[in-house]
Order: structure tokens, then C-alpha cells, then sequence
């Protein structure tokens, strides 16, 4: 099994940890010290060498951060760990903060009137701690740079990661790595800079068409780079990770060095040099500045591109959400079977999900730890089961299952929630409003250069009208064989990014009631042109296309709820799903398959 069910982290060892990192801090002279839960990287993902917010606090999510003051320590995090983070730490030691609602600065200024805070320059972009010097700016509290107070209390840290690295093809990617390199040159040359910093690893990957093993469920590469204004790469990564295969595939016009000399090469480069402010690592303009060498402010050259897919990574991730939907049908069909024996817990249901995606042979990895929440599990947005936390199933409640897997030509990710028994009226008016804006956001037009926080509106539209709403953005942009959560598409009230064709993104609204029930809906889709439609204005609109086909449970569905183009587009969908994915189903999974998809 790729998924484990171990408990990480123990919310009994955060006091004593956090008494040492006050001691640490009191040496260095320091009234507080920030714990981000990024790494050098700044990707969303990190290694276990690189969990420090995780060791010192106990919580697991993939956003948030630890302000540790003097007497208070809050743990930020936004709507999507709410619950959970009450589980996971220690809450005589550990404050949970309402963020972004709740400022960092604003915070700070509450408890502390005057004083020292530290921070890791390589743990943190200059947007960051910009923002929080402006927060500042009117007090006795000042941000210094300096040590990693963390990694000098750790003393069983994990090494660096060392998965191997490994050849992308060019096939699967529809671009040649050179071809994507001189695109970028150029791109740099017109704007009269001569390098560009990444920091990144989905970025690095996906412009040198290589993916790695650095950290658990993306296959990314550990590394940093310099994009030269002659399409020449600097690279720095560990030599051990390539293969003879895989620095052939790089060729001469890939440097590799160690990450040891990075700092020092970026001191001696000629400027001006781009560096994107969101993602790159203050560290990395403190030291082109330290050395006079001109900085640019600028996007990574890498992100935009990589997310408006090729219509080669647009026809692989078509071919494996197709290949993924059959295995999600067999295990649906499987579950409809077992469920009634009352057997189930939330643990054989994982491991029953992960068999039949290995069932496909083609299974590289899950793409996240699968999300099996029953009843009120089901309203902890990123649940993880575990040994301790395990539950039966039950009955007359509902089981959410969020789950994706990573092939060699494309990332999936889907969320289905779905009865178990009898779950009332009042979860069955629930999911239908949560499937009434999954199925504005699959239908919607919309005109060029809207963003993703103009779309989100219509996915709430429906839960707003009952007065209920949920903490998460409708969706995440998706990668191409790499990270499940690529950014900087989104659906979201935060997104100004244009919505450009090829983007994919996910639709996963949801409603979640704590210590009852949650329920998500969640399919992929990606940019298209819209179709042409009689009469209308001759301006550009764009539309989504599907890409994930599993049906939805129609048990859960109130259908007096449903407007005849709702109901109609539900009624498509699964003619759709019948015919994509019946010829790849066993004879007991078309059977289910049948009866799932039966119309309205």
C-alpha cells in the first residue's frame, strides 16, 4: 500500500518542544520566531525533514504557520483544518488562529507591544515578510533573519530526501524541454533580464521533463535553478538522484551542481535578475541585493505556461481520468456490495480504493492520502484515518471519499460522497445544494479574462440561499503528472488569475456540519473555447470540459430541488459515463454502473 495509516505527530510532545524552542529563542535574544510549514522550495508539499510546523505542533494540514511568542503560540490556519487542528495539538500549549481572517501582524501587535521576532530567510518569500514588516512598521517590534531555531532542536530530523529523478517524455509533455527553455529565454530577453530564479520543484520538473521521488505522492525533484537568458539551466540537486539515462535526457545545456553552491552563484551573476516575490525564498533577493546585483520583480517564468496544458498533457490526463473512473466504478460498486454487512471501516475502505486503482497496472502513486471520512469524519475537510481515529462505517449516515491517483500521463483527483443507509432529509437537501453548484461551475461561459473569483459565486449560490456556505475554495488548479494542487489557477474568492484554456482546475464544492456530516463533490475540468452559439456577440468566451466520469449518488438527490437544466445536465453526465467508461467496467461493475447512471 502506498497509504499508511501511522500517527505522525502526537499532540503530548508539543509542550516539551515548544519549551525548547523558547529556551533556543531566549539564547538568541529573540521575543518570538516564526514556523512556516513551507521549506526552501516554497511548494506546497514538503518532505518530512522539512515538516517543522508538523514536529513542533502535532498538526498535519498543507497550510498554516506557528507565531511562537513568549506566553502564546498560535497555530494559523484557514477554514479547511478548523476541526482538525483542535485534535491534533495540544490546546493548553498551542492557540488556534482564524487565518487569513486574523492578520499575523494584527495578531502579534495583540500580544506583544515591543521586541525581537525571528525567522528562516530561506523559509519565507519576501511577500510574506513584507507584509508583516508593514504590520509592524508602527511599533517596537522588529523581524530579524537569521538562524532556523527548529532544526537546532531537532535532533532525530530525517535526512534531505533522495528519491531518484527520472525522464518525463517528451510525448507525454507536447514540448521539448530546449523548445520550452527558448520560449522562456525569450520571454526574459524582451524584458531586458538576463536570469530568472526557480525555486519551485513542480516548476523545475515540468520545464526540464523530468519528475522525481522527493516527496510523498508528487513526483517532484528536489532542486533549484537558474534559467539563463541563452535557455542555459543551472541546476542545483543532488548528484545521486540522476541516473546516466535521466543526465543524457538533460544534456549540456543543464549545469548540475550541488544546492550547497547555489547562494554562492547567485552572487556572482550579472543582472538584472527575476525573482518572483510570492514564491522564491527571501533569502534568494537578499543575497543578489548583498552582492549589487539588480533584482526584478517578476511571476516564476515557468508557472503560466505549465498551467495552460498542451493538448498532448490535456489528451494524457483525458486517457487517465478515463482509466482512474473505471476503477473508481469497480470500487463503488464493490462498496455498494459490502456496505450493508456492516463490516466496513474507514481503513478498509482506503485500502479497498487503492487495490483497484493498483488493479489498472499503470499506478505510479495516490495522489494525496485518500480522505475516508464517516459520518462527522466527513466534515473534517482534510481527514486522514489512522489506527487511533478509525471507525466502522455505520449506518444511516453518509461516507465521503476524496481520493486521486498519480499516472504517467496525468493527476487525478474526485470526491464522492455517498449514503450509507438511510441519512435524512436534511443531508439529502444538503448534498443536492452542494451538486446544484457543481453543476452551475460544469455548465457556465463565460468571457475572456474572468478570473477564478468570479466563477466561485455560482458554486455557492445555492447553500447561500439556505443561509450555509463552506471554508474552502470551489477548486485548485491540477498538474500534469505532478503536483495535485498546481497553482496559480483557482476557483477562488482569492483568484485574480484570467482563466486560459487549458488550465485544469477542480469543482469540489461542499457543506460541512461539524460533529454530524460532510459532503463534497469533486470533478476535474479544463478550460475550453466555448461553442459557438447562434446570434451571440462576437467576443471570445470560454467554457468547461469534463474530465472525470464517476456518477453521482442519486439516492442522496432531492429532485423536486433540481431546475430542468440541472436535471438535464445530471441526466448527460451519466449517459456520458456509460458510454466512456462502460466498456472498461467488469460485468458486476457495468451492471451498478447501470443502474447509478439510470436517468432522472
Amino acid at each position: 500500500m502506498f497509504q499508511t495509516f501511522d500517527s505522525p505527530a502526537s499532540p503530548a510532545q508539543g509542550p516539551a518542544r515548544l519549551a525548547a524552542l523558547r529556551a533556543s529563542m531566549a539564547a538568541e535574544g529573540l521575543t518570538g520566531f516564526l514556523v512556516p510549514r513551507a521549506d526552501v522550495h516554497q511548494g506546497e508539499y514538503v518532505a518530512a525533514r522539512d515538516d517543522r510546523l508538523q514536529w513542533l505542533t502535532g498538526f498535519t494540514g498543507s497550510a498554516g504557520f506557528c507565531i511562537v511568542l513568549p506566553g502564546v503560540a498560535g497555530v494559523f490556519i484557514d477554514g479547511r483544518y478548523r476541526v482538525q487542528v483542535k485534535g491534533q495539538v495540544d490546546l493548553s500549549a498551542f492557540t488556534p488562529v482564524a487565518w487569513p481572517e486574523v492578520k499575523p501582524g494584527d495578531w502579534i501587535r495583540q500580544h506583544l507591544t515591543e521586541g525581537v521576532i525571528g525567522f528562516d530567510p530561506w523559509l519565507h518569500t519576501v511577500e510574506e515578510i513584507e507584509k508583516l514588516r508593514m504590520a509592524l512598521a508602527d511599533t517596537a517590534i522588529t523581524l530579524r533573519p537569521g538562524l532556523n531555531l527548529i532544526d537546532g532542536i531537532w535532533t532525530d530530523q530525517p535526512p534531505p530526501p533522495a528519491g531518484r529523478a527520472f525522464v518525463h517524455p517528451d510525448a507525454l509533455a507536447g514540448a521539448t524541454s530546449a523548445d520550452k527553455r527558448m520560449v522562456l529565454a525569450a520571454d526574459l530577453r524582451g524584458g531586458g533580464q538576463r536570469s530568472a530564479v526557480i525555486t519551485l520543484p513542480d516548476s523545475l520538473c515540468w520545464l526540464l521533463n523530468i519528475r522525481g521521488a522527493d516527496v510523498p505522492r508528487n513526483p517532484v525533484l528536489h532542486g533549484l535553478a537558474i534559467l539563463h537568458d541563452d535557455a542555459r539551466i543551472s541546476l542545483f540537486a543532488d548528484r545521486a538522484k540522476f541516473d546516466d539515462e535521466t543526465l543524457g535526457h538533460l544534456g549540456a545545456d543543464v549545469a548540475l551542481s550541488p544546492p550547497a553552491d547555489f547562494a554562492a552563484t547567485l552572487g556572482r551573476l550579472t543582472g538584472p535578475v527575476r525573482v518572483d516575490r510570492a514564491t522564491a525564498p527571501l533569502a534568494v533577493s537578499q543575497t543578489l541585493m548583498d552582492a549589487g546585483i539588480e533584482v526584478v520583480w517578476g511571476d516564476d517564468p515557468c508557472r503560466l505556461p505549465k498551467a495552460r496544458k498542451t493538448s498532448a498533457e490535456i489528451a494524457g490526463m483525458r486517457e487517465a481520468h478515463l482509466r482512474d473512473g473505471a476503477a473508481m466504478i469497480e470500487f463503488l460498486a464493490w462498496l455498494d456490495a459490502e456496505l450493508p454487512k456492516g463490516t466496513l471501516t474507514e481503513i478498509d475502505v482506503v485500502r479497498g480504493l487503492e487495490g483497484f486503482r493498483r488493479a489498472t497496472n499503470a499506478l505510479h502513486d495516490i495522489s494525496f492520502d485518500t480522505i475516508c471520512g464517516s459520518g462527522p469524519h466527513g466534515a473534517i475537510m482534510h481527514y486522514r484515518v489512522t489506527e487511533a481515529t478509525n471507525r466502522a462505517v455505520g449506518t444511516d449516515t453518509l461516507l465521503l471519499v476524496d481520493s486521486g491517483a498519480q499516472y504517467a500521463d496525468g493527476t487525478t483527483d474526485i470526491t464522492r460522497t455517498v449514503a450509507v443507509g438511510d441519512p435524512g432529509d436534511v443531508a439529502r437537501q444538503c448534498y443536492t445544494r452542494v451538486l446544484q453548484g457543481m453543476v452551475a461551475i460544469s455548465r457556465v461561459r463565460w468571457p475572456k479574462g474572468l478570473a477564478g473569483r468570479d466563477l466561485d459565486p455560482l458554486a455557492r449560490a445555492a447553500l447561500w440561499m439556505a443561509g450555509q456556505d463552506f471554508d474552502h475554495g470551489t477548486g485548485h488548479g491540477v498538474g500534469a503528472f505532478l503536483s495535485v494542487h498546481e497553482g496559480p489557477q483557482r476557483l477562488s474568492r482569492l483568484s485574480e488569475v484570467p482563466l486560459d484554456p487549458g488550465m485544469i482546475l477542480s469543482n469540489e464544492p461542499g457543506y460541512y456540519r461539524e460533529g454530524a456530516f460532510g459532503i463534497r463533490l469533486e470533478n476535474l475540468i479544463v478550460v475550453v473555447p466555448a461553442p459557438a452559439l447562434s446570434g451571440a456577440d462576437d467576443r471570445i468566451q470560454y467554457a468547461f470540459e469534463t474530465l472525470t466520469f464517476v456518477p453521482l449518488d442519486r439516492r442522496l438527490l432531492v429532485p423536486a430541488m433540481l431546475s430542468p437544466g440541472e436535471r438535464g445536465w445530471l441526466n448527460a453526465y451519466h449517459a456520458d459515463v456509460l458510454a466512456k467508461i462502460g466498456p472498461r467496467l467488469s460485468p458486476f461493475a457495468l451492471d451498478w454502473c447501470r443502474a447509478a447512471c439510470a436517468p432522472l
